[in-house]
């Protein structure tokens, strides 16, 4: 198929969510600065130099490889993801915080999460079976089984971790692209409601994922506990008003939101850019996941298809989950939000992807 010029609508809505993230990120970090001024030379350099800096790179070289690459290597970068995120658990060179143990040390340049590296693997390899068995989706072992046989295989490494977040994202990513590739709707729910009934399970006999559920509930219960956060970000979003108080000027992010340059940045962002602000964030997402999912429909071949829309629905998906749990619509998530939230190594991996879609982009196909 003869080659055309990168999706520029697309390429713009990328452009203005980094560049709001960016400016959002260094609002919300200036917390650290009145505390301890090396923290936040040191957060920035993490999130703007290695996430941002070696993202951009990494964009930048995946926009230029010919997307059939990693349908040729699907297989070994996923096996290659699994065996980087299972290095946390090794001694020496996993590091742990807050109980979880979900990175690895890099000497003087920080951490790395590996989970990040195995999301992008997994819809690289599940986008490469799809589009090999074709017609044959239709049938059980060809669509879902392998699917499961997946899944569990994650599920044993961040379990463990534990990350059941980015579980449900992997889950949620699968289905979508199950959907795109027409697998048969009555297997698509049948798998909708085993996943439904596995997370019960996983709520029901693990205490910090019940203490969430409840906190959902009753946000009132905990207002010192595990209601604080959920709390101090509605304060957040409300003290905004329409226009909010002005770019920089959030008092919440000092002392009061928990981790404001991370899961409660949404906040931050109500608070200084008001109603306004947030709507058109949302937008902004929204319109990323629109133009996405139509590169993804008008894309040259099936493998293509399937890989936009795994990145696009990962990054929406991410996206609204950690908007959505900001305002209290479902119990916290702890997922960063794409582009804005701490997480150099998020940034980066997130960065190549959409690489890797305005590359798919050149080759669209006209609609019919």
């Amino acid at each position: 198929m003869k080659e055309k010029k990168v999706d520029k609508f697309f390429l713009t809505i990328v452009i203005l969510l980094i560049s709001l993230g960016i400016a959002m990120f260094v609002s919300a970090s200036l917390g650290f600065l009145t505390r301890n001024e090396s923290i936040f030379y040191n957060v920035l350099f993490t999130q703007l130099v290695l996430g941002f800096g070696i993202g951009i790179v990494g964009m930048y070289f995946s926009f230029k490889i010919d997307y059939k690459f990693w349908r040729k290597y699907s297989l070994y970068i996923f096996l290659g993801s699994i065996i980087i995120t299972g290095l946390v658990f090794v001694p020496g060179l996993g590091w742990s915080h807050g109980g979880a143990e979900r990175w690895i040390k890099l000497g003087p340049l920080g951490t790395f999460q590996p989970v990040e590296l195995l999301k992008f693997g997994f819809i690289i390899y599940f986008a490469a079976w799809l589009s090999w068995a074709k017609n044959r989706v239709k049938d059980f072992k060809f669509s879902i089984l392998p699917l499961i046989v997946m899944l569990g295989i994650i599920a044993l490494v961040l379990l463990k971790q534990p990350d059941t977040k980015s579980l449900i994202l992997i889950i949620v990513t699968g289905l979508s692209m199950i959907f795109f590739a027409n697998v048969p709707m009555k297997y698509i729910l049948g798998l909708v409601f085993g996943s439904i009934i596995v997370l019960s399970v996983l709520v029901f006999y693990t205490p910090y994922l019940q203490s969430r559920v409840k906190t959902f509930i009753d946000p009132s219960a905990d207002p010192r506990g595990s209601s604080y956060q959920i709390q101090q970000s509605l304060i957040a979003i409300g003290s905004g008003g329409v226009f909010g108080r002005g770019f920089g000027q959030s008092v919440q992010k000092f002392n009061y939101l928990p981790e404001p340059q991370g899961d409660s940045i949404f906040a931050v962002l109500g608070e200084e850019l008001g109603f306004l602000g947030t709507v058109f964030t949302i937008l902004l997402y929204s319109f990323f996941a629109l133009r996405g999912l139509r590169i993804a429909n008008r894309s040259p071949d099936l493998f293509s298809r399937l890989l936009v829309c795994g990145i696009v629905i990962l990054i929406t998906a991410q996206s609204f989950m950690n908007i959505a749990s900001i305002v209290g619509v479902i119990p916290l998530t702890g997922v960063p939000l794409v582009f804005m939230s701490q997480g150099g190594t998020s940034l980066m991996i997130y960065l190549m992807a959409l690489g890797v879609v305005l590359q798919i982009s050149k080759f669209q196909r006209k609609s019919e």
